[in-house]
């Protein structure tokens, strides 16, 4: 098969990488700088997975700027280009997506466009009205971050969204470059996939929420937090899973799919979805206010990163800490590698993690680290199952 990826970010690269092994793969993106890394065979990101898979030359993958290339004559159009939240309308930004869609419609309609994309539900119902000519269905993705291409390999679930003779041909194109054997395929509607898709996402949120809350009371009423959480997670129906505390959910995905799905309720139709986000923002004022009552003259930042081997920090909720941090005053440094410039959001960036660790009166990170075992004492986390 020719397959054209459109969008090389975490999803659509690992999704290129998985596709490659066994079909013709073209992943096209408008960042020279990307596409360039790739045809090199090295990752435009942090992650230890995708930089192996490049390096096996089996695989066809060539990646593009070039729209003529990318739409010379691919089977499928997999569509994994970002859908930012737009807060004024109170949904995703679904332009770039329906870009995309027009020009398969004029270059290429004979292919099979996927939309991995996260989209409001409704949408792809809404673009196979505007463009009847062309064969058009919904596969969310549900991967990590840092473990995208593993996911990818190994997925815990496909699900297709769509006419059911292309979403076989999809799904089968997907288990065959599975290394896992018989994956669960689920078969329903376009609006029934999309909604998955964000209910998921809606969960995930919820569930981290729950034991930052669970942290909150704990810390408040002088309980051992790890202690509490470990015997409510022995319940097998809870799962001792997932259940870490932090300084709150954050990342690309996680926010604006709880806002999107909430925004898809009618008005006081539902009560759940809509507290996740003032959950979350609550337990970042939380956070913000314990380390401003230490009193600490300089606050030190340890990556702003989410998780480690991982170089994103798009809407990490330490940003949202620091914004709180630095509107009551608060003098602040961070050490983060990955920020190459000397300051950031007007604080001072430190890379030598010796002088960052003197400097600070108080380190805070939102996940444990063992170079900070020797500063243990003056640092601040809620990262209560990874530390010793």
């Amino acid at each position: 098969m020719n397959i054209t990826v459109v969008g090389v970010g975490y999803v659509g690269l690992s999704i290129s990488l998985m596709l490659s092994k066994y079909n013709a793969v073209i992943a096209y993106d408008i960042d020279k700088r990307k596409t360039d890394l790739i045809n090199l065979r090295k990752s435009p990101y942090a992650d230890k997975g995708i930089s192996k898979a490049l390096e096996n030359e089996l695989i066809c993958l060539k990646a593009t700027t070039s729209g003529d290339l990318a739409y010379k004559n691919p089977d499928f159009v997999i569509v994994s280009v970002p859908t930012d939240y737009d807060e004024s309308r109170k949904m995703f930004d679904t332009f770039i997506v329906e870009s995309v869609i027009g020009e398969v419609e004029k270059k290429c309609p004979s292919a099979l466009v996927v939309i991995k994309s996260t989209v409001p539900i409704g949408f792809t119902k809404k673009m196979q009205e505007k463009y009847p000519s062309l064969k058009i269905i919904f596969s969310p993705e549900f991967l990590r971050e840092g473990q995208a291409l593993e996911d990818c390999l190994s997925p815990s679930r496909i699900v297709v969204g769509g006419d059911i003779q292309v979403a076989k041909k999809f799904s089968d194109l997907m288990v065959q470059c599975s290394t896992i054997k018989n994956p669960p395929i689920f078969f329903m509607s376009e609006m029934e996939a999309e909604a998955v898709k964000l209910f998921s996402n809606a969960y995930l949120a919820m569930r981290v929420c729950f034991f930052n809350e669970m942290d909150m009371f704990a810390e408040m009423k002088g309980l051992d937090s790890k202690r509490l959480i470990r015997a409510v997670c022995a319940d097998p129906r809870i799962g001792d899973y997932y259940n870490n505390p932090s300084f709150g959910y954050g990342g690309y995905c996680l926010p604006k799919d709880v806002k999107q799905l909430e925004s898809d309720y009618n008005e006081g139709s539902a009560s759940i979805i809509p507290a996740i986000s003032k959950s979350n923002a609550i337990r970042k004022e939380h956070i913000s206010k314990t380390i401003m009552n230490m009193t600490p003259e300089v606050i030190g930042i340890y990556r702003l990163t989410m998780k480690s081997g991982s170089d994103n920090f798009r809407m990490s909720a330490i940003l949202d800490v620091i914004k709180i941090l630095k509107e009551n005053c608060q003098k602040i440094i961070i050490f983060e590698p990955e920020i190459k410039d000397f300051e950031f959001n007007g604080c001072e960036i430190i890379r030598d993690l010796e002088v960052f660790k003197m400097r600070s009166s108080l380190i805070v990170c939102n996940r444990w680290s063992e170079d900070l075992s020797d500063v243990k004492y003056k640092t601040y986390t809620r990262d209560i199952l990874n530390i010793n």
